[in-house]
């Protein structure tokens, strides 16, 4: 009787609050990019190496890595410079490739978003909107940088590896949650609030934990994710349509030969994560580790059905998450709390972080724990 009090409560709250936002999210409710890439009808109607290229729709990774693996490097080149969104995202493609394809895709928009800045018959707002895209796109471009995956079309979406991929004997991927897109990726405020910022923390400290480990982490933000709170954050909508394309991401890691990562799935992140852990295939992900979640929904680990190890870092005190109710009724909530021992988590000490970004802040024992679970030295994990 108490706990379905306990549920009651809970759905009465869920319900204020999501009817409180309702008109803001009506006026705000994200379109979920799924799909093939951009330029995919070009690639398909390309026949310039005299075979049919692999569809992006429905060659799965695996497919791709084969073809690729048949082609000569210049063939392999060609493609990239023909299609390169297509190339670019191409899950199986080798990374190598998609880095260059994706850098060619990058100076392309930059050249319109320029052409469009300079168009006096614009409106200035449309220029400046230009303007600010074009100075993202230079801020992706520079020296250095290895993008995997880039998509402009809604608000973005994008892909980094910090490392040697290739050479990398422990790999790790974040997925971030809400409000995550081209321009908040690796934002200069809240630093470890993004997936830029977490990626490159992770490393770090995997490097000072292990510094003879070649280590590789990406920062995947390869799906719609929610603005603010509001129903897209308290439904599973755009998890559901986020979750098949980390499901195909990872897979294409393991077909291009990288390290099987553990996978660290911050905020509504969890949901997706939650949502696509059946489906990883064997060799995919060694781990899975929820941070700040509001639910995966799932009951207990054991629903996920997934052969990774699942992992829950324990919210700290000033995590407004845990604010949220852990419920899953007519679509709103996410279901169970994984930190909570029935869960059936292995459970992980945050100590020292604050608030819902604080996780992979450097000197916090979640952000040392999580580099001991991407080294794979769990027993040292509390």
């Amino acid at each position: 009787m108490h706990r379905f009090k306990r549920t009651l409560a809970a759905v009465a709250l869920t319900t204020t609050v999501v009817a409180g936002t309702a008109g803001w999210a009506a006026a705000h409710r994200e379109a979920a990019v799924t799909g093939p890439p951009p330029g995919t009808a070009a690639w398909r109607a390309d026949h310039s190496l005299h075979r049919t290229l692999p569809d992006p729709a429905t060659a799965s990774p695996a497919e791709v890595a084969r073809f690729f693996a048949a082609l000569p490097e210049g063939a392999r080149q060609r493609l990239a410079d023909r299609h390169p969104l297509v190339v670019g995202n191409l899950d199986g493609a080798p990374p190598a490739l998609r880095y260059a394809a994706n850098r060619r895709a990058l100076a392309a928009e930059r050249a319109d978003r320029l052409r469009q800045a300079a168009d006096t018959s614009l409106p200035e707002y449309e220029r400046a909107d230009a303007r600010a895209l074009a100075d993202r796109y230079r801020e992706l471009l520079a020296p250095g940088r290895r993008i995997l995956a880039f998509d402009p079309r809604g608000r973005g979406q994008l892909a980094e590896v910090y490392g040697d991929l290739a050479g990398a004997r422990r790999t790790a991927v974040v997925v971030p949650g809400s409000d995550i897109d081209l321009s908040s990726f690796d934002r200069r405020t809240d630093p470890y609030g993004t997936p830029a910022g977490m990626a490159r923390s992770l490393r770090a400290e995997m490097a000072r934990r292990s510094p003879g480990t070649p280590t590789a982490v990406i920062a995947w933000a390869g799906y719609t994710t929610p603005v603010g709170v509001g129903p897209d954050a308290a439904t599973g909508r755009l998890a559901e349509a986020g979750a098949p394309r980390l499901d195909r991401f990872l897979a294409g890691l393991a077909a291009a030969g990288a390290a099987a990562p553990a996978v660290f799935c911050h905020s509504y992140g969890s949901v997706v994560c939650g949502l696509a852990a059946h489906a990883i295939g064997r060799g995919e992900a060694t781990d899975l580790v929820v941070l700040g979640s509001p639910g995966v929904r799932a009951g207990s680990a054991a629903g996920l059905r997934t052969t990774a190890r699942v992992w829950a870092v324990r919210r700290n005190a000033d995590d407004w998450i845990g604010n949220i109710p852990n419920v899953e009724l007519f679509g709103l909530g996410h279901g169970a709390d994984p930190t909570s021992a029935d869960f059936g988590a292995r459970r992980v000490s945050s100590a020292g972080a604050h608030g819902h970004t604080g996780y992979f802040a450097p000197g916090t024992e979640s952000l040392r724990h999580c580099a001991e679970i991407a080294l794979g030295a769990y027993d040292a994990v509390r």
